[in-house]
């Protein structure tokens, strides 16, 4: 049985016409390859932001998320700093992507048009939030980071 799955349509402006829009590399995938639009290098422990000569307008209800790349994680500590970036719908400027190096000694070249990141977009609600005096009980409460134990936990 075939199953059909929904698209969305995001309109997509490219900022520079030298660039590959993002795309999916195989079908299924949630993320879409962003690009670098300039050459840079990243020593280890910098950080730097990185234009992608896209912009979009995301219809209302929608996010699009900023990932990093797991082999480039994975491979070379390549990382984004705040992780996931988070592209609002209201937003219509260059979607820009800061990364940071994580390897201790590995300095990173990047040409132009080299991918580096991802872009999910998914569906978001938004809260109304009430205030109140007090919160009803739950079975966690008020514990937090590691309140459930884990590694090394006595």
């Amino acid at each position: 049985m075939q199953q059909t799955i929904e698209t969305l349509t995001v309109q997509l402006k490219m900022l520079d016409d030298g660039l590959e829009a993002p795309s999916y590399a195989h079908p299924g995938d949630a993320g879409a390859d962003l690009r670098t639009r300039i050459d840079f290098r990243i020593g280890p422990g910098e950080r730097i932001l990185v234009p992608t000569g896209v912009a979009l307008a995301l219809p209302h209800g929608y996010v699009a998320l900023v990932h990093p790349r797991s082999g480039l994680a994975t491979k070379h500590g390549l990382t984004i700093v705040n992780a996931p970036g988070t592209v609002d719908a209201g937003y219509r400027g260059e979607i820009s992507v800061t990364l940071l190096n994580t390897d201790a000694s590995e300095t990173l070249s990047f040409k132009r048009g080299d991918r580096i990141a991802q872009l999910v977009i998914q569906k978001v609600e938004t809260a109304a939030f009430e205030l109140v005096t007090e919160l009803p009980d739950s079975v966690r409460g008020a514990g937090g980071f590691g309140s459930t134990g884990g590694f090394g936990a006595q």
